[in-house]
């Protein structure tokens, strides 16, 4: 099929990543849909990029959105990668429904991806439509874009866009294109690849690539390429670290899922907890609990030994003297995640500087949430109106009978810091969202959505871009579900 071009330029990418060698990439043939019809743009995001968003709002711009027309220069490009899927290793696996369009380099010359997914087949796709349907590209706009708010690091939403068909799923779904932003999509499975087929050469060229647009400082150091595993090390042990503070359940941790830059990649059936429990699983193809919540620091120093076994053959020469170096950097994962966890979850509670003892207290706190059954949101944001509150109502309401204890040794704790109570209330509600996307607001956004209806959508994403301010007239947003209205699966959308 020859790809339709838009004659008036108003696209301008780079495409470093495309001119690696064939072997990384195969090209995205344009799939035309019927009636595409924009759902969202983030103005603000494409003005960061230095994007127009008004061209990306009008005919032309949709067009290319929906990956129908493409402006001239602009070869979309499918990305190879392989993976540990549950465990087991696929040699082959590929961007099957996405297509990159090349990079924006923004005015400080930060490059960031801008990639399309469900725009349709690819050398990739294994027999799949290339499609997405409407619910998952939803999904993930409110996450992604929800998890920038909080802070976390993150591939971002650019827009939504409607493809005029439908897709076939476990019944007909309206059709959807979502175009992703992202540091990069190489993956931990990008690597294994090109390992699984015994190519060094491009192992050191994906190496080189990553590390120029990642982590340029550590081309400087003894070992590079010891240091850019120590380097995507720290940054995934920092993440998952962030992805406990707030009860974000991934919910597929495969290797093809865990990306060389440290951000947050592919929600599909990811979740934040209601109630909590630290062996809490929401994904419906997870039937082992493999990545429920507790287990996800194990899985991500797991997934970063699969990486730095591809890597063996650039730390040395020597494969035992690799392989120690490499089991060496691989031991300091849990340092780190355990420093930017520890810390994170004591400013939660209040504390300003872990010391000893502190982690017994929030490990006791847990013990008494996961007993009570409390919502994980509402009860580390309801500790800061409990330490102002001296009548205990808040807190039995939050907590029950277990936590009348536990709380006089909190409120010791605290005022050992000699911080006024006010001061730590304000520092404790800005370490503690109100508003996350909760399973069953998401998923009567996607109900209203498959009947046309954009406005709860709209409604969602405007309260999640402030999720520490209370915001009149949101209050039903920060609720937890009622029990017939809880969500206890979510679903790839594959």
């Amino acid at each position: 099929m020859t790809i339709h071009y838009i004659r008036s330029m108003k696209l301008d990418l780079s495409h470093s990543y495309a001119a690696l060698p064939e072997r990384f990439h195969r090209p995205a043939v344009l799939q035309p849909v019927p009636a595409p019809r924009l759902i969202a743009l983030n103005a603000r995001l494409a003005e960061q990029l230095g994007l127009d968003a008004g061209w990306l709002s009008s005919e032309e711009g949709v067009a290319m959105l929906a990956g129908s027309r493409m402006p001239a220069g602009v070869q979309p490009i499918a990305g190879a990668y392989a993976g540990h899927q549950f465990g087991n290793f696929v040699p082959q696996l590929g961007d099957g429904r996405a297509m990159l369009l090349g990079e924006a380099v923004t005015k400080d010359g930060k490059r960031f991806d801008i990639q399309l997914k469900g725009a349709g087949r690819t050398a990739f796709s294994r027999g799949g439509d290339g499609r997405a349907a409407l619910g998952p590209v939803l999904r993930e706009y409110i996450v992604s874009e929800a998890m920038a708010r909080l802070g976390v690091p993150t591939t971002r939403a650019l827009a939504a866009v409607l493809s005029g068909e439908t897709v076939a799923r476990e019944r007909f779904l309206p059709g959807a294109i979502f175009t992703r932003v992202a540091a990069s999509h190489i993956r931990v499975g990008t690597f294994q690849f090109f390992a699984a087929r015994g190519d060094v050469e491009a192992i050191r060229l994906l190496a080189d690539h990553a590390i120029e647009r990642h982590y340029p400082l550590v081309k400087t150091a003894e070992r590079p390429y010891l240091a850019f595993f120590e380097a995507v090390r720290d940054a995934q042990a920092r993440l998952i670290a962030q992805w406990m503070q707030i009860g974000f359940i991934h919910g597929v941790m495969n290797t093809d899922n865990m990306t060389i830059s440290g951000e947050t990649i592919d929600y599909g059936p990811c979740a934040f907890m209601d109630e909590y429990h630290p062996r809490k699983v929401f994904s419906s193809i997870d039937t082992q609990g493999r990545y429920a919540f507790g287990n996800q620091p194990l899985i991500g120093q797991w997934n970063l030994a699969r990486l730095a076994e591809t890597l063996l053959p650039l730390i040395d020469d020597n494969e035992d003297e690799a392989l120690e170096l490499a089991q060496g950097a691989l031991s300091g994962f849990n340092a780190v995640f355990q420093e930017a966890y520890n810390r994170g979850m004591a400013q939660k509670i209040g504390i300003a500087e872990v010391q000893e003892g502190d982690m017994d207290l929030l490990g006791d706190l847990l013990g008494i949430m996961a007993a009570e059954e409390s919502d994980f949101t509402l009860s580390f944001r309801g500790l800061a109106d409990v330490l102002e509150d001296e009548s205990g109502a808040i807190a039995q309401g939050l907590f029950g009978g277990h936590f009348a204890g536990w709380e006089v040794r909190w409120r010791d704790r605290l005022s050992r810091q000699g911080t006024p109570v006010e001061e730590i209330a304000i520092g404790m509600r800005a370490a503690n969202p109100l508003y996350i996307p909760r399973n069953h607001q998401i998923q009567a956004v996607i109900d209203a959505a498959e009947n046309n209806d954009f406005a709860p959508f709209h409604a969602l994403n405007s309260v999640l871009q402030k999720p520490f301010e209370r915001q009149e007239g949101a209050e039903a947003f920060a609720v937890p579900p009622q029990r017939h209205e809880r969500v206890l699966r979510t679903f790839c959308g594959t």
